[in-house]
């Protein structure tokens, strides 16, 4: 028997930067992506939206003994969990894009290329998710570093959304803004996007936490709770923080 929406009342939606599994540079690196299997389960978010996910690398798979013998995206899911990956940087050795993890039916997924120059290649994954009895899309981002850029990539974002996505339908956005000011979050807002917004939720650098470079906005679902986990093992696994954040449905 299907479920229906109110013994589901709250999606709980998490975004990581997972910094490709491993911390540290150069022969003291310390692969971490078997501790970040563990922390995306300890989640126990519907969906988990990550960003800097290795498919391949050779390099690593050198250096590394126990390196996973499976794409990064299908080691962390957690078991029941349905993993979407898509590449947005291809590079010497390998390859790293963005993922969705989701405990609910993945119906489609398709990739853009919001590539605003030659020196960095970014993009977003838009998967529709069947949650109970309703298609939520879930767009996971990650922009790049230049202000300029990333003005320009979320226009190219919202753009997609008004062209792609009914008006009616709920719709999260989250991923790394990569953006130390406001000026995209009001973007956002102007789009009809929400986050909850009651406290600060600072998430880079892990280790000690300045800002919120990762968010989490949705359209037709109500922000009703966010959090950063914290302690000394989050702060090791990423340079980033995950963000957890919590939606009720509008009806």
């Amino acid at each position: 028997m299907k479920p229906e929406r109110h013994e589901h009342p709250v999606l709980r939606v998490a975004t990581y930067n997972i910094h490709k599994g491993v911390q540290g540079l150069g022969p003291a690196r310390r692969l971490e992506i078997h501790n970040l299997g563990h922390a995306v389960e300890q989640l126990d978010a519907d969906m988990v939206c990550l960003q800097e996910v290795r498919s391949v690398h050779r390099r690593e798979e050198r250096f590394f003994p126990h390196w996973p013998n499976i794409p990064q995206a299908d080691f962390l899911a957690p078991e029941g969990y349905e993993a979407i990956y898509r590449t947005n940087a291809i590079t010497r050795h390998g390859e790293h894009g963005n993922a969705m993890l989701s405990r609910w039916p993945v119906l489609t997924h398709q990739h853009r290329d919001i590539s605003d120059h030659r020196f960095e290649q970014r993009g977003f994954l838009h998967t529709q998710v069947e949650v109970v009895d309703r298609v939520v899309h879930v767009l996971v981002v990650h922009l790049g570093l230049v202000p300029a850029s990333r003005v320009r990539q979320v226009v190219s974002l919202l753009a997609h959304i008004e062209q792609d996505i009914p008006a009616h339908a709920p719709v999260l956005v989250a991923g790394d803004f990569n953006d130390w000011g406001t000026g995209l979050g009001r973007r956002m807002a102007q789009a009809g996007f929400r986050e909850w917004r009651e406290k600060p939720t600072p998430t880079y650098p892990s280790r000690l936490p300045l800002n919120q470079l990762d968010h989490v906005y949705a359209r037709g679902l109500t922000p009703v709770h966010a959090m950063v986990p914290t302690g000394r093992i989050w702060q090791r696994m990423s340079d980033h923080l995950p963000l957890v954040a919590e939606f009720a449905w509008n009806d």
